[in-house]
Order: structure tokens, then C-alpha cells, then sequence
């Protein structure tokens, strides 16, 4: 019978300890412990970060997991406040001029944009230059409850209500100007990437059907994907068309609200680790799937959260390899 050196080539290294950054795949016999060891594929995890300070929902976010900003939204009523986080901690900064909720924003923490919104379906458009917020031309077709990505000068709104809409604007940093529509018409739907490759998934029919639709936009049309596993409205989403991430949201009217993460590989969706706090009208943002952000929203029996939870995902776990 061939050995492991007869197939593979070499023999397995001997090492007193784990390897700092293993590639998966790799194999090593740990001396100290007297076990064989590998790197599998890393698995993701949600842990606690820092509380908000002022709990609410259906705001605005942008920014990145150690970077990131909250944007006005709902508490008993609509607020103007905004808080930056920096990977332990939220801090208020400059409040926005007009408060919404189901507002929506993209960019970074020092330079982001807000658009959208109710009361009145706003089609009003504000940026940040990481001092003050300033109000820009508004979108063409005022809405909320849509999906942004991109950056300040260069962002996409697509989606949103009243009703279930398919429109798509893009923002050059001056003005908004209509592009081609989505496929699936929808509000409440999550969205991440940037203004040629965004991606716009789930969401809700004016029935209040939750629909598992999946579409990605290369800068010229939408293209229908494969659909995620469960449906849901107002969740959170990170990173790009083809390494995404979905979490939380409501999966029906009066159902519990959902822990559900879900990660698409550029084929398909599958379903990962829970949020340890369920909930729906999220703050959610992240450049990728591996490092996210989820913070605010409502929870069970729609009762307003102020806690934060980070997403993890190494490249590669260290397991202990088992023979029988």
C-alpha cells in the first residue's frame, strides 16, 4: 500500500505547534499534542460589538465593518442623528438635515451618501464629507425602502416603493440619471457592490410576498442568479456579485424575525451561521463576505435593538484529522 510521501511527494511535516495562516489543504503532525492536523475551509462566525447608542430602524448604512455609519431612521419617530463606529465603539457625529426612515446610503465612513426615504416617498439626496452632511440633487423617482451601492460620487438606488419598483438611478457625484430596470420589481430588498457591479436580493411584492429573487447589474442590465434559500425583507448585505452575503430580516408578515446569513460562492446560496440576535429594518455593510457589520433594527415583537454583531470568516479553520 503507498504511503502519504508514495502519493503526495513528501512527507508530513512534524511541527511543536499550529501554523499561523494554513493553506487548505495543508497537513502537519503537531508534536506538542501528539495529533494530526489540516486546514479545512474557514467557517464564519457573528460576534458581539459595540452597542449603539441611540436604538432605532430602517436607517441608512455605509462604511465597512471597523468603519462604519448609521443614518438616521426610527425610533418613535424619524431621527436625524448619525453614528460612526470604529470597530469597538459608536460616536455621534453631524446629524443629517432632513430625517427619514427606509432611507438608504453606500460609500465610506469619511465620505458617504443618503438618499430616499419617508414620509412622502423623498427623492432627497444628501452626502458626507466626514464633517457635515450636504443636500444634492434628488433622485428622479423618490422612493424608500430600496438598496444602494456604490460610493459617494459614484452610487446606484434601485428598487424600493410605493408599490414594487424596478427603477435603477445612477449618481455621478452631481445628479441622478435613469438606467436600465431591474427584472423582478420589489421594495425592502438588501443591496451591496459597487455602480457597475451591484447586486439586488430578496425583498417583498406589494402582497407582502417574500420573494428569494436574486439579480446582479454589470453596469448595463440586471441579470437574474440563483435564488437564496429564504426570502426575506429589510435584511442586511455585504460584499460583491459574486462573494455576498445576506443576513437577518423578516421572512413573512407576523413571523418571527430571522437569524438566517446566507453566502453566495458566484453560483450558489448556502446557509451559514445565525446572528445571535434576530431581527429585521437593519443597519447592515461590509466590503466582502468574510468581514461584515450588522447593528440596530427590530427584534423580536419589533422591539428596537442597539446591538452590533461582527462577521468573520477566516480563509481556512485548523481541524484534527480522525482515522478509523
Amino acid at each position: 500500500m503507498a504511503d502519504y510521501k508514495g502519493i503526495k511527494g513528501f512527507t508530513i511535516p512534524s511541527v511543536s505547534s499550529d501554523p499561523d495562516n494554513p493553506i487548505i489543504g495543508q497537513i502537519w503532525y503537531n508534536s506538542t499534542s501528539a495529533t494530526l492536523k489540516g486546514a479545512g475551509v474557514g467557517v464564519g462566525a457573528w460576534a458581539s460589538g459595540g452597542n449603539i447608542n441611540t436604538a432605532r430602524n430602517n436607517m441608512a448604512s455605509a462604511g465597512t465593518q471597523t468603519a462604519a455609519l448609521c443614518i438616521s431612521g426610527e425610533t418613535a419617530t424619524n431621527v436625524a442623528n448619525v453614528e460612526s463606529y470604529n470597530g469597538s465603539s459608536w460616536t455621534e457625529i453631524a446629524d443629517v438635515n432632513d430625517a427619514f426612515r427606509g432611507l438608504r446610503g453606500c460609500g465610506t465612513s469619511t465620505a458617504a451618501l443618503e438618499c430616499g426615504g419617508y414620509p412622502g416617498m423623498s427623492a432627497t439626496t444628501e452626502t458626507w464629507d466626514n464633517s457635515s452632511w450636504t443636500e444634492a440633487a434628488d433622485l428622479n423617482a423618490g422612493r424608500s425602502g430600496h438598496a444602494c451601492a456604490g460610493t459617494s460620487t459614484a452610487a446606484l438606488a434601485f428598487a424600493g416603493e410605493p408599490g414594487s419598483r424596478t427603477e435603477n438611478e445612477s449618481w455621478n457625484g452631481t445628479s441622478w440619471t435613469e438606467l436600465a430596470d431591474l427584472n423582478t420589481g420589489r421594495s425592502n430588498a438588501a443591496g451591496a457592490g459597487s455602480q457597475t457591479a451591484a447586486f439586488c436580493v430578496s425583498g417583498k411584492t406589494p402582497g407582502d410576498d417574500q420573494i428569494t429573487n436574486y439579480e446582479t447589474w454589470n453596469g448595463t442590465s440586471w441579470t437574474e442568479g440563483a435564488d437564496v434559500n429564504t426570502g426575506r425583507q429589510v435584511g442586511g448585505a455585504s460584499g460583491t456579485t459574486s462573494l455576498a452575503l445576506f443576513f437577518a430580516g423578516a421572512k413573512a408578515p407576523g413571523e418571527t424575525v430571522a437569524t438566517e446569513t446566507e453566502s453566495f460562492d458566484g453560483t450558489s446560496w448556502t446557509e451559514v451561521g445565525d446572528l445571535s440576535t434576530a431581527r429585521w429594518k437593519l443597519g447592515g455593510t461590509g466590503a466582502s463576505s468574510s468581514v461584515a457589520i450588522g447593528f440596530a433594527g427590530l427584534a423580536a415583537g419589533d422591539a428596537l435593538s442597539d446591538a452590533t454583531e461582527e462577521w468573520n470568516k477566516p480563509d481556512s479553520t485548523t481541524v484534527t484529522v480522525t482515522t478509523s
